[in-house]
């Protein structure tokens, strides 16, 4: 359930059960760099991992983008979720203007093999922190997808966290695959 006055943007992609991959002759790459165009983003990615909480770590870093390393890779079955902080206490984070992005941006994904995956924007939504909806956007199956997040809404001084977050979903774009 979303707050009113909360990032709405976009068509939420259907995912009606297990999708198909992208064709491939080989396995899916590793993500080693990630390109948003419209942001002027490019930049590595770093691997992340799920701590001792439940949550997915972030970036130690605020200038640091980083990918869920024991999830989907990009082009397999489910989403690809990819983390940056949108602001630090020493200035903006590497997500700073995810908030920007329009549906129809692409982003995309040049793997430890040189080939790229690219994605299309489709839609964004900002979820309340105790709202977050973790299946859908920790798919590990249906069709190829990217997720990307960050924090969003207001600051909680008292407890040195944003209350929402950001996740902007995107689809396999259709001619998303080239071998490097």
């Amino acid at each position: 359930m979303q707050t009113p006055g909360l990032i709405d943007r976009g068509t939420l992609p259907l995912h009606p059960g297990p999708g198909q991959a992208a064709p491939s002759d080989r396995p899916f790459a590793a993500p080693a760099r990630i390109r948003i165009s419209s942001l002027g983003i490019d930049q590595p990615l770093i691997s992340l991992r799920v701590e001792q909480d439940g949550r997915l770590g972030v970036p130690d870093e605020p200038k640091t983008i980083g990918w869920w390393s024991d999830g989907p890779r990009p082009g397999a079955p489910g989403a690809t979720v990819v983390v940056g902080h949108v602001d630090s206490a020493t200035g903006p984070g590497a997500f700073h203007g995810l908030s920007t992005i329009d549906p129809g941006d692409k982003v995309t994904m040049v793997q430890d093999d040189r080939s790229t995956i690219t994605f299309t924007v489709r839609a964004l939504r900002q979820y309340g922190k105790d709202a977050f909806p973790d299946s859908q956007v920790y798919a590990t199956s249906g069709p190829p997808a990217l997720h990307l997040i960050t924090c969003s809404g207001t600051y909680d001084r008292s407890r040195r966290e944003y209350q929402d977050n950001l996740v902007v979903y995107a689809t396999l774009d259709s001619a998303g695959v080239n071998k490097g």
